[in-house]
């Protein structure tokens, strides 16, 4: 089957993609590949619904960019296209004197951004949530939250109606690539199946590394992933916050902190941690995969990295272990919660970007061939921006095929 583009990845930021080429050209003929029976079941459909506003984000960085762009074009969409949204804003708590410092670093670097943002006192606070205790916080006011899956299941419904094509349960086991044309080859349902292309996009998430690899593309980065362990609290808490509550981060980790965030059903969630995963799609309670491990030990990165954030792995690990000490981490903030009331949530997996020099990636990471550009790391905010992201990766493919048709 021959196509002019080729998506792999049913995630939000691969079906955006999808269909903003669409968009911008009716006349093509685009396929998008997904091995899932549905869109949006893997990084997508396992985040906590936040709509960020771009606190954390180094001005003038990818993320930074995307993710202002993002929550307009999030609001928007959800908006025209009539998806349940509250824009509840978020307030970031400092409950130490070494929290209180690095909230002004990130309230100077919202100025920076542009972000609509206030800095209270304790007694402030204390008002805005009479459950909440801090020394201080940062409120954030164009935070919101939703539904993502729903969000990419409409985005794939209107890329369909301009004339998309949705493969959905093809995963993609090898990719060739001649001075032509670029292959695609699925297994469906058993039986292998070609796609032809001209250009190839991967937005494979927890999978990037290794669609890098079917290309030949040399890389010096290995997806490592990091689970995200979450609680719901008892419906008796649906009214505990009015705003998402999140502490203040460590600047040196890619990781925000575990928080409470009122999801778009009315409930209240607690998480996530970030504790090192054994397997790249493993969301139940132990889960294992051979070729996982092997593909992280055996990679230099993971040495260094595990090296580097030791003792921050094993309070992890134990917090992951011990739901005490993952209370703890709720309670500096919200006494009154207590272990009982930490109920089960369907965990998460992040596909974090790590180099062969033990760095995390903290921002958007691409590589490419003469026929293909795969999104290596599209970090947190991913989501919020993938709107943006999206028309990015048309502009880079545009001006990638522009440069080889010279």
């Amino acid at each position: 089957m021959k196509y002019d583009y080729i998506v792999i990845g049913g995630g939000i930021v691969g079906v955006s993609t999808a269909w903003q080429l669409q968009q911008r050209f009716p006349e093509k003929k685009i396929v998008l590949l997904e091995k899932e029976s549905a869109c949006s079941q893997h990084q997508t459909g396992h985040n906590s619904g936040v709509v960020h506003a771009g606190v954390y984000y180094a001005p003038g960085s990818l993320k930074a960019k995307f993710c202002k762009a993002g929550v307009a074009a999030t609001l928007a969409f959800c908006r025209e296209n009539d998806i349940p949204l509250q824009q509840c804003g978020k307030l970031l708590v400092a409950t130490t004197p070494l929290e209180v410092e690095r909230m002004q670093a990130l309230y100077k670097r919202c100025h920076e951004n542009g972000i609509d943002v206030q800095l209270l006192d304790a007694a402030q606070l204390q008002a805005e949530e009479p459950n909440i205790v801090g020394l201080g916080a940062i409120l954030v006011n164009d935070t919101a939250i939703v539904d993502y899956r729903r969000v990419t299941t409409r985005m794939a419904e209107r890329f369909q109606a301009l004339g998309g094509d949705v493969r959905l349960s093809h995963e993609v086991t090898d990719l060739e690539e001649s001075p032509g044309y670029v292959r695609a080859k699925a297994v469906h349902k058993g039986r292998e199946v070609s796609f032809d292309g001209e250009f190839l996009i991967a937005c494979s998430g927890l999978m990037a590394d290794r669609t890098t690899r079917m290309l030949g593309i040399k890389t010096d980065f290995q997806i490592i992933p990091f689970r995200g362990e979450y609680y719901r609290l008892p419906a008796k808490y649906n009214d505990v916050v009015k705003h998402l509550i999140y502490p203040i981060p460590d600047p040196d980790l890619p990781f925000l902190g575990v928080h409470l965030t009122r999801m778009i059903d009315g409930s209240v969630t607690v998480g996530p941690n970030a504790v090192q995963g054994w397997k790249r799609e493993g969301y139940g309670k132990i889960n294992v995969s051979i070729r996982d491990v092997a593909d992280m030990v055996t990679f230099s990165g993971f040495w260094r990295v595990l090296k580097k954030h030791f003792r921050t792995g094993l309070t992890e690990t134990k917090n992951s272990l011990w739901k005490p000490g993952y209370l703890k981490l709720v309670q500096k903030y919200c006494p009154q919660i207590s272990v009982k009331d930490l109920e089960p949530y369907p965990a998460g997996i992040r596909a974090q970007a790590v180099m062969a020099n033990g760095d995390l990636v903290h921002d958007f990471l691409f590589a490419e061939s003469p026929r293909s550009l795969h999104v290596c790391n599209a970090p947190s905010p991913a989501a919020t921006s993938a709107i943006p992201i999206g028309d990015y990766i048309c502009e880079q493919v545009l001006a990638r095929q522009s440069a080889t048709q010279a």
